[in-house]
C-alpha cells in the first residue's frame, strides 16, 4: 500500500479510503467487522464514515459499528485515520442538524461517544451551510481542536468559492482550515474539474473522490446486464440509457487493456494529481479485494487519452467555456 499526505497537512493516509456507507444498512456487523480487519490487512488506514450512516440501523448506526470495532483493541483504534461528518439531521429537533455551534458540539460529543474514541483525526463537514457565518464555524472547530477531540478539518460537497470563503476565513483567524474535500467524482461525472479541483489544489486541499465507479456503472454494468446478474432502475438506469454508447466503448477498451472496468475506473482517479484517495465502499469482502486490485494498474498516456476521448473532462473555468 502507498501512502501520501492529506493536502498540505502531514498526516499520512493510503491511496484507498475505506468508506462505511454500507454498514449496518446491507452490511451486518461481523461482517463490518471483517472487511475493516481485511482493509487494515492491506494497508488501508483511511477510514470514512458519517453520522448519519445507518439506515436500517438507525441514523449513528454506522458509527457504533466502528466503534464496537474499535473495542476490540489489538491498535485499531491507533492504526486509523478516523474521518467522519456531520450537518445532516439527527432527530427532527432544532439545531440537531447543520453547522451552528451548538450543533457542532453536540454532534461531535455524540459521535465520539458511538465511536468509542476520545478524538476524531478528520471532522468533515458534510455539506455547506448558507445560515452560519464562518466565523461561528470556525470558532466552534478551534474550541475542539484545543480540547484535543479533533485535529483536521474537512468538507464534502462544497462548491469551489464555498473552499476559497472557508479558507480565507481561516486564514484570517490564524487557523489551519480545510485539508481536504470529497466530491462525487468519476470518469462519467467529472464537473468538479471546472472549479472543485482548482479550488482544492490552490488552497492546499486534498480530493477525496465518492462514488468513484458511479453507482456501479464504470464496473462492467453491461457484461453483468447481458449476464442477467444486475436489473438497474430509476435515475441509475436513466444515466446509464444516456451513456450506453460510451460505457460500451469504455468496457471494450478495459477488456483490450486486460482489466475489469471498476479497476481501470480506480486506476483513473489514482493517476489524477489532485486525488488523495477514491473512497470505496465495500458490501463484501469480496468488493474490497476488488477495489485493492485497482492499486496494481498502472494506465500510460496513451490509455489516459483514450478515456479521456471516451468520457471528455472539463478545463478550468472560465477557460472551459470562454476563450
Amino acid at each position: 500500500m502507498d501512502y501520501t499526505q492529506l493536502g498540505r497537512s502531514g498526516l499520512e493516509v493510503s491511496r484507498l479510503c475505506l468508506g462505511t456507507m454500507n454498514f449496518g444498512q446491507w452490511t451486518p456487523e461481523a461482517e463490518a467487522h471483517a472487511i475493516m480487519d481485511s482493509a487494515r490487512g492491506h494497508g488501508i488506514n483511511y477510514l470514512d464514515t458519517a453520522n448519519v450512516y445507518g439506515d436500517s440501523a438507525g441514523k449513528g448506526g454506522t458509527e457504533k459499528i466502528i466503534g464496537n470495532w474499535f473495542a476490540r483493541g489489538g491498535a485499531r483504534r491507533e492504526g486509523t485515520v478516523l474521518a467522519t461528518k456531520l450537518y445532516g439531521d439527527m432527530s427532527g429537533l432544532p439545531n440537531e442538524g447543520k453547522l451552528s455551534a451548538l450543533n457542532i458540539r453536540r454532534a461531535l460529543d455524540a459521535s465520539l461517544t458511538r465511536l468509542q474514541t476520545d478524538y476524531i483525526d478528520v471532522y468533515q463537514f458534510h455539506h455547506i451551510d448558507r445560515n452560519t457565518p464562518w466565523d461561528e464555524i470556525w470558532q466552534a472547530m478551534e474550541t475542539a481542536v484545543a480540547q484535543g477531540k479533533i485535529l483536521y478539518a474537512g468538507s464534502s460537497n462544497f462548491a469551489g468559492w464555498h473552499i476559497a470563503t472557508a479558507q480565507a476565513e481561516a486564514k484570517r483567524r490564524n487557523f489551519t482550515g480545510l485539508v481536504s474535500e470529497q466530491s462525487i467524482y468519476n470518469l462519467l461525472t467529472r464537473d468538479i474539474e471546472l472549479e472543485v479541483i482548482p479550488s482544492a489544489v490552490s488552497n492546499g486541499l486534498g480530493i477525496i473522490p465518492w462514488s468513484p465507479l458511479q453507482g456501479g456503472l464504470l464496473a462492467g454494468v453491461l457484461r453483468k446486464e447481458q449476464e442477467g446478474k444486475r436489473r438497474l432502475e430509476g435515475k441509475v438506469s436513466e444515466l446509464l440509457e444516456r451513456n450506453r454508447a460510451a460505457i460500451g466503448q469504455y468496457e471494450d477498451f478495459c477488456a483490450e487493456l486486460g482489466h475489469e472496468p471498476g479497476d481501470v475506473g480506480l486506476a483513473w482517479l489514482l493517476h489524477q494529481p489532485a486525488v488523495t484517495a477514491p473512497i470505496v465502499g465495500p458490501r463484501t469482502l469480496g468488493q474490497l479485494d476488488a477495489a485493492v486490485r485497482a492499486l496494481t494498474v498502472s494506465l500510460d498516456s496513451a490509455s489516459l487519452t483514450r478515456l479521456d476521448e471516451i468520457f471528455p473532462g472539463r478545463r478550468p473555468a472560465p477557460e472551459h467555456y470562454a476563450w
